[in-house]
């Protein structure tokens, strides 16, 4: 029998005794992350280069009311992680979304959900590389080397960490966010010393003058508006502690704790790091070809400031790329156990790695290293908003399976869990509508934005004709396991 391979008996032996449904991929995995490391891992998965890259731009698009979108994102990006913690304390789950999907919406709804988990994280892993090539090439030892053997580089070492063990995943991503926190807590402490102090910058004197000078609004609420899709964006990964709550011995009691403190970090580190850069320099001083960091930095004054700030961007994209492997790699054996993926991404190796899946999205990657070697200069811009519909589907997918759950709980059907999503059912309602409201957005603000939403109908009719492919092994996959 192969590493892959579960007997009906292995899953119910492992299953939640108080659950009414059993998943087959949730069998077979260590407990080898710890409170540590699923605390960084929440908030690694909240912090990325759509703050240390991204607000710049944004900055310079919508001035000061920028810290208004990451605000309002921020809640709503809440609502989603509070919406999965509740599902997870009623069942912990590897398969995460996915395996929600499958009780409360069917086998139809759990592979939707998987591909476009799928969709997202594998075109962010291609972006995740190219971002590290370019990255390197900062430092002169790194600039004559071509940037497809870079992203090649980047992508070897952080699969083969994700290979070994879910332990290795997870001292990485703790000490990937360590790195993106610290960086920020510096930050943030000079630049609040600089504000108390008066101390001039750039010949400007920092406080709330430079807002007052300007406005809040410096171009009109429009631009605010347009500049939200990206900000959602930036959120992206803050569901990826659903997947690994599968894999902690405690997660009862560490989710919770770990969910919860979300909505104070990105409180703290979002809206205030962006407050602070308000507050710094007028929104006219950033572009969106620099992080905002290191334009502060720059104009203070500090040495080395420009290497130290890449090098936490290079953190940022190897701990995004860290995470989509480990999370497809989860998802893709839940779906391939029920028979809607292909049968090797079921697969587990001798650490209790589910290495298929991995090297599924692994592949993509390598496809990335081809698209860096061909058209280096538009790699990133070719893959992102394929990305950008992945997140809006996963979101809007645990926000159904939450009001599925939350209905189905009113006829006794299923019990709420003591921790659960705030005012339900209108939250879901509500965070639903603004998830669709973004991709009116998106399509409002044309350019890439709106070519992503024109991509709608093709995807769906790439689900349904991929649903279309695996329904009969799906279906033969069911009848076994109830025989069984």
């Amino acid at each position: 029998m192969s590493d892959g391979s579960i007997t009906a008996a292995g899953q119910l032996a492992d299953a939640p005794a108080s659950s009414p449904h059993v998943d087959a991929g949730d069998a077979g995995y260590s407990k080898d992350l710890k409170s540590r490391h699923i605390n960084m891992i929440a908030i690694g998965g909240a912090i990325g280069t759509g703050l240390f890259l991204g607000a710049g731009g944004r900055l310079a698009d919508a001035g000061p009311s920028l810290a208004i979108a990451y605000a309002v994102c921020g809640v709503f990006a809440f609502f989603v992680v509070r919406a999965l913690g509740e599902l997870i304390l009623y069942r912990p789950s590897s398969g995460a979304f996915v395996s929600y999907a499958r009780e409360f919406m069917g086998e139809k709804g759990a592979f939707a959900a998987g591909w476009l988990y799928f969709l997202n994280w594998s075109t962010t892993a291609v972006a995740d590389i190219t971002a590290a090539a370019t990255y390197a090439h900062f430092w002169s030892m790194f600039s004559d080397v071509p940037q497809w053997i870079l992203a090649l580089i980047a992508l070897a070492v952080v699969l083969t960490a994700n290979l070994i063990s879910v332990k290795y995943f997870g001292e990485m991503e703790f000490w990937f966010a360590i790195i993106k926190v610290a960086a920020l807590v510096a930050f943030m402490l000079i630049g609040i010393f600089l504000v108390v102090t008066q101390h001039q910058v750039d010949g400007h004197t920092p406080g709330l003058s430079t807002v007052s000078d300007t406005g809040v609004f410096p171009t009109g609420a429009l631009p605010m508006l347009l500049v939200i899709q990206g900000v959602v964006f930036a959120y992206a990964s803050v569901e990826l502690c659903g997947v690994a709550a599968g894999e902690t011995e405690h997660p009862e009691k560490i989710m919770p704790r770990a969910i919860n403190s979300i909505m104070w970090r990105v409180g703290l580190f979002y809206v205030g790091s962006v407050v602070l850069l308000a507050l710094l320099l007028p929104y006219t001083a950033y572009s969106g070809d620099q992080s905002p960091f290191v334009t502060v930095m720059d104009k203070i004054g500090v040495p080395g400031a420009a290497g130290v700030m890449n090098l936490v961007v290079l953190t940022a994209a190897l701990s995004s790329l860290n995470s989509g492997l480990y999370s497809t790699g989860r998802i893709l054996r839940s779906m391939a156990l029920s028979g809607s993926a292909p049968r090797f991404t079921g697969l587990m190796n001798k650490g209790q790695v589910p290495y298929g899946g991995i090297l599924l999205t692994a592949g993509f990657g390598v496809l990335g290293v081809g698209l860096n070697y061909v058209v280096p200069g538009q790699a990133f811009e070719i893959v992102l908003n394929f990305a950008s519909i992945g997140i809006l589907g996963t979101w809007g997918m645990i926000m159904l399976c939450s009001l599925v759950f939350w209905h189905r709980s009113q006829s006794g059907r299923v019990t709420r869990p003591a921790y659960r999503l705030p005012w339900a059912p209108y939250t879901q309602i509500v965070t639903l509508a603004f998830l669709v409201g973004v991709a009116f957005l998106m399509w409002w603000g044309g350019g890439v934005g709106r070519t992503t939403v024109t991509l709608l109908p093709l995807i769906a009719a790439a689900l349904v004709g991929g649903w279309f492919l695996v329904r009969g092994r799906v279906r033969e996959m069911a009848r076994a396991q109830q025989d069984a």
